[in-house]
């Protein structure tokens, strides 16, 4: 508690000492002036005084303005007390600080370091200015009231934010002796009246101060009604059936004359004009209220403005223009004659097919509703003779536009080199027009073409211009403008050097064509291109080969853009080529469609593209990819002929070794129906023994000893396998018929088993059988002898060279057996018995061949040669 109670007691305490310090510091150092306005660009002076001490003298002070300490040299020693310095002011300085400064260092100044230092802060700015341009206007109200006076004024100069200026409005009644003021930062201010003094002198200005000064502008001295700007007046519009090229203007002034007297300005314009026409201001006096507008063009749209101001001062407010008043004039019969022209449809040296065009004349002064043509052979002319007016109606709206309409007239063949003159009347509900005439010629004038014709663009037109024909000067030309199909064209006089055509569609290219008329006839044409705005190319060329690529080249092409695409002329074509990530450019001129690529990669697929570009931008087109050869075609060639020459050196060797080649694919094999078997006889007499019971009965097999001895037990062991399938009762040849059975038997040799199955039919031809007529079981060879039987064929066909040798059947018919020796053919020919059991003779045979004995052949071979039976 006691803590608490004592913080109060020590605020006071401290609150009495600081009240004791300020009233003992006083400063050593005074400056002077205080708070001075400095202008910027002018010298500042500042002195500083010693008072009170005689611890410093002026040598011992200094001057520091903000951070800088000042030169000595800008210094200026009043006395041993006082000294002062000059500072220009180059710049805003507000908010700067200058400071007087001690410099000793004695106890005494460095105890009270804060009486001996003293500062003042500087105010910068500059002078006001002149204001310019003063005006001042009031505002007609919606009744006959009018508006506070606004003035509106130019501050020229310069300002700073710590010395502004002020701008003091003051309006003084001159009569009265009555001022009005309104005081402002800005440019603008306006005094309010209690009654507008209008037909009273005022007196305006405008007053500008600040810190540093004071100005004011020039003083305006005029009548109070001279500053209102009234509102517009109201106007009507009338048009008389009798007057059809004149409108009359009726208007009401928006303020009485008793305030002010108004004068009137009127303008006007039509649908067709590109701007207003006005009437003089002379014709025009502060006592009319109504104006008829003549020379006008019959129907046609015009529109009307009137505006006012007062009368007795040039320089006073014109109002508002009036709202629009549009109105047209009434018809008339047509007063010039129609745009008649012609165009070639088709040309030749015998015939010339023409179309007559036609558009309105140009003051139509109303709906053409139909046009007179009159075509007539020059060489008729003078004998009068005419194929007289004909009529073509026109069909057509007032929405459409009658001036951009073209009527075709007809179409006439100028045969046999005939020259025609063409004569046309436009009509509308009131009359014709004047009439228009055109000569057209069997074959171009060869007068000579316009020189030094020019076309360029100029505000979304063309501007034609040429040089006239110095020796021959022509009554007119006609320039025309083609399109897309859509054909426009205009007259201009014979002093003319230039036009400009209507307006025209931008990106689109245009055919300029500039003729001569001389005397109606047409003369030969000057023709240029031209755009009125040209742009990218709304489509790039599509790019193809032309032909196959090479190893190293490709030939591309591409076709020119179509004309409607193109939307500015070209200026040339960049071929793009790609290979992997690696792109490369070739530039080539316009008038270029195709190129050869060069130094290309053998095997590589390639990427190709066209870009065409205009003045305007550039654009790329389709994509075509190809792929390069491996090798070149020189060398695929040479592969080619000496393939080519190799199959015909094969096929010459084959027709020149067609025998052994025949021979050696299709061996000849003889026919059994034709053999001569049936003539042979036997040397000695043949004994057939019928078979004895225990003797094999079936169909014989032939077994053939073509392979060596251990193929022999292979063929053992295949009759096992064989003896169920081929047995009979009995063994026969087949061949035409058999001699010993009633019969016929099927006969298979066993060289192959699968294919020899196959082949047993009943047309196998066999030549001769061989029984055995010992061949019982248990017979062996050294006990009893074997006798053979042999059943001749009655065939004619000669007996087979293996049967009069078997040792060589084996290698002539396959070519892949050894030739065996006769001793080991034993048993080439066996029986198969039905039952499993193995012949006697077979058993005989391979028992003589294990004791390494030669069996017997069981063949009896022929002695003596072949006889007839």
């Amino acid at each position: 508690m006691g803590y608490v109670s004592a913080l109060p007691l020590c605020a006071l305490l401290l609150f009495a000492c600081g009240i004791l310090a300020d009233i003992n510091f006083q400063s050593h150092l005074l400056m002077f002036p205080q708070n001075p306005v400095i202008e910027i660009g002018t010298n500042f002076t500042a002195t500083c005084l010693i008072s009170n001490t005689t611890e410093v003298t002026a040598d011992d002070l200094y001057w520091r303005l903000s951070d800088v300490d000042i030169p000595r040299e800008h210094y200026r020693k009043i006395n041993s007390s006082a000294v002062s310095v000059t500072v220009p002011i180059t710049r805003d300085r507000s908010m700067d600080w200058l400071f007087c400064l001690c410099s000793k260092k004695s106890n005494y100044v460095v105890l009270n370091k804060g009486k001996f230092m003293h500062g003042l802060s500087l105010r910068t700015g500059y002078r006001p200015e002149k204001p310019e341009n003063l005006s001042c206007i009031s505002f007609q109200k919606k009744d006959t009231s009018i508006s506070p006076l606004q003035c509106h004024w130019e501050t020229t100069g310069r300002q700073t934010p710590l010395v502004p200026v002020t701008f003091t409005l003051r309006v003084k009644q001159v009569l009265r002796n009555k001022t009005i003021s309104n005081s402002t930062t800005a440019s603008r201010a306006q005094v309010e009246f209690e009654t507008y003094p209008f037909h009273a002198e005022l007196e305006i200005w405008v007053e500008a101060v600040n810190d540093l000064g004071a100005v004011e502008s020039e003083h305006l001295r005029m009548d109070a009604q001279h500053f209102v700007k009234t509102n517009p007046p109201e106007v009507k519009v009338l048009s008389e059936k009798s007057f059809p090229t004149s409108l009359l203007l009726n208007w009401t002034t928006p303020i009485p004359s008793a305030y002010i007297r108004l004068t009137c300005q009127i303008r006007f314009c039509s649908s067709k004009s590109p701007g207003w026409s006005h009437v003089p201001l002379p014709d025009i006096n502060d006592k009319m209220n109504s104006y008829r507008l003549q020379d006008l063009r019959a129907h046609t749209l015009y529109t009307v403005q009137v505006r006012c101001r007062d009368v007795d001062n040039t320089h006073s407010y014109w109002s508002e223009w009036s709202r629009n008043v549009t109105t047209m004039t009434p018809d008339d019969k047509p007063s010039s004659p129609p745009k008649l022209w012609r165009t070639v449809v088709q040309s030749s040296t015998s015939e010339r097919l023409v179309q007559i065009i036609c558009k309105d004349p140009e003051f139509s002064n109303g709906r053409i509703t139909r046009f007179d043509v009159k075509v007539q052979k020059l060489k008729d002319e003078a004998s009068n003779q005419s194929e007289g007016w004909k009529s073509v109606f026109v069909n057509r709206s007032e929405a459409e536009d009658a001036e951009g309409s073209i009527t075709l007239l007809g179409q006439i063949s100028l045969s046999d080199l005939q020259s025609v003159r063409v004569s046309a009347v436009a009509f509308n509900s009131l009359g014709g027009s004047p009439e228009a005439t055109l000569i057209i010629l069997d074959k171009p004038q060869d007068n000579p073409r316009v020189e030094g014709m020019e076309v360029f663009p100029q505000e979304g037109q063309l501007n034609v211009t040429w040089k006239p024909l110095r020796w021959k000067l022509p009554s007119e030309y006609v320039v025309e403008w083609v399109s897309d199909g859509s054909l426009e064209w205009r007259r201009a006089n014979k002093s003319s050097k230039d036009m400009l055509t209507g307006k025209l569609d931008p990106f689109v290219c245009y055919t300029v064509s500039l003729y001569p008329i001389y005397n109606k006839k047409v003369g030969k044409p000057a023709q240029m291109l031209a755009y009125v705005e040209q742009g990218a190319p709304k489509q790039g060329p599509l790019v193809k080969l032309d032909g196959e690529p090479r190893h190293n080249e490709a030939a591309l092409v591409w076709e020119e853009i179509p004309l409607r695409y193109r939307r500015g002329f070209i200026t040339n074509y960049t071929v793009f080529y790609k290979l992997g990530e690696e792109t490369q450019a070739v530039t080539v001129p316009a008038n270029t469609t195709s190129l050869k690529l060069e130094s290309l990669m053998r095997n590589s697929h390639y990427e190709v593209w066209v870009q065409a570009s205009t003045i305007a931008g550039s654009t790329n087109g389709s994509t075509h990819s190809f792929i390069t050869m491996k090798y070149a075609p020189e060398i695929i060639g040479a592969i080619s002929l000496l393939a080519g020459l190799t199959i015909l050196v094969v096929f010459l060797s084959c027709i020149y070794k067609r025998d052994s080649i025949m021979k050696r694919l299709w061996p000849r094999v003889p026919d059994g129906r034709q053999s001569s078997i049936g003539t042979w006889s036997p040397d000695c007499s043949l004994k057939v023994e019928p078979p004895k019971e225990s003797c094999v009965s079936g169909i014989s097999v032939l077994v053939s000893m073509c392979e060596s001895q251990s193929g022999f037990e292979e063929d053992k062991a295949s009759l096992s396998l064989r003896k169920d399938k081929y047995t009979s009762e009995e063994h026969s040849s087949g061949i035409g018929g058999s001699s010993c059975m009633s019969s016929p038997r099927q006969s298979v040799s066993d060289s192959d088993e699968g294919a020899d199955i196959a082949d047993t039919t009943a047309s196998t031809v066999q030549y001769s059988s061989v029984v055995a007529s010992s061949a019982y079981k248990g017979q062996t060879p050294g006990s009893q002898p074997q006798h053979s039987v042999f059943s001749r064929s009655e065939s004619t066909q000669p007996l087979l060279d293996s049967e009069e040798n078997m040792d060589m059947f084996v290698q002539e018919a396959c070519g892949r057996f050894e030739r065996l020796p006769p001793h080991d053919n034993a048993c080439s020919e066996v029986f198969r018995p039905p039952d499993g059991e193995q012949p006697d003779c077979c058993r005989e045979a391979d028992d003589l061949q294990a004791d390494g004995q030669p069996a017997p052949s069981s063949y009896m071979p022929q002695l003596g040669g072949y006889k007839p039976q």
